[in-house]
């Protein structure tokens, strides 16, 4: 029961054939479709159903709203219960508002941010199949991404005022729709605060993570390769097409992945990130950074913090 994992991204571009090119030719996304709207709809090689990401025509980048899939329909009757319990406003919206998608419920995060969850989109499989697959399609494009695999959103956090919207998301997650923590990060006096946290449906480190910073957005969406060695790939493909490149291939202390951070044309910041890092279940003990070694645990190599990543966002 509940949410199973992450869904699609909707990201407002201001380019929209210059985005639909940077996440084919980049990253490996195929378009399925566009709308009436103008809106186009793409999926990455490994995922079955129909999309995973949706660029919308806009003046300006950022994240229209974050979806997660739930398993079956009458989750959301109950989850819609929970989070109107927990204080939260929702409200469904009907089968067919996204094509190819059923009815979703959908709310704002306590930092602001738009959720929707929904149990049906169109299947339409992945590239290889799932009878005797091979392990890639013979026309895997740029950096070959599997699927979506998480968020990062920023969150307004400014102690001196009391405000504390990675606390209020994080609880939000929890106790509302049943997400666990996996890392965090704690500053402050006697490491009070907590300024950054992970969290996971399934079993990888984190699918949803929230940073604060001094106003809500969006971070980054990331893209999940099997390796080191396609990381590496993806920064040859990135440089080849001029891709403005934030953070160069490395590794994060936090969640063990293997990462290189870019931008798509409209400044919205991607990840490719490889490695399972670790078995994220309910019962393993949640690891915490402290404000001292948070160089290390964003990257590990050099222990330095890359000012642009914590102070440019959409």
């Amino acid at each position: 029961m509940g949410i199973l994992r992450i869904g699609h991204a909707s990201l407002k571009v201001m380019d929209l054939a210059a985005a639909q090119q940077h996440y084919e030719k980049v990253l490996g996304l195929k378009t399925v479709m566009k709308d009436k709207a103008g809106n186009a709809y793409l999926k990455c090689w490994d995922e079955w159903d129909k999309f995973s990401l949706i660029l919308t025509p806009s003046d300006q980048a950022g994240l229209n709203h974050l979806a997660y899939k739930v398993e079956k329909d009458e989750d959301l009757d109950a989850l819609q219960q929970r989070i109107e319990q927990w204080g939260v406003k929702t409200q469904f919206l009907p089968e067919g508002t996204l094509p190819s998608t059923g009815r979703m419920l959908q709310f704002n995060l306590p930092s602001g941010h738009e959720m929707r969850l929904y149990a049906h989109k169109e299947y339409v499989g992945t590239d290889v199949g799932t009878t005797n697959p091979d392990p890639w399609p013979d026309d895997i494009r740029g950096s070959g991404v599997h699927w979506l695999d998480h968020a990062l959103l920023m969150c307004e956090l400014n102690p001196a005022e009391g405000i504390n919207k990675v606390e209020e998301n994080t609880r939000f997650m929890k106790e509302a729709l049943d997400f666990f923590l996996t890392e965090q990060v704690m500053v402050g006096p006697e490491g009070s605060i907590q300024a950054a946290t992970w969290l996971a449906r399934t079993t990888t480190p984190h699918d949803i993570a929230f940073v604060g910073g001094p106003r809500c957005g969006l971070h980054h969406i990331a893209f999940f390769l099997d390796s080191w060695n396609d990381v590496l790939k993806s920064a040859d493909v990135m440089a080849k097409n001029k891709v403005r490149i934030d953070v160069a291939p490395t590794r994060h202390g936090i969640t063990r992945g293997e990462t290189i951070y870019f931008f798509d044309p409209s400044g919205n910041r991607n990840e490719t990130f490889a490695g399972l890092g670790y078995l994220a279940q309910r019962d393993r003990p949640v690891t915490t950074w402290t404000e001292d070694r948070l160089g290390s645990g964003i990257f590990y190599h050099t222990g330095d913090l890359v000012p642009s990543f914590t102070e440019v966002y959409t």
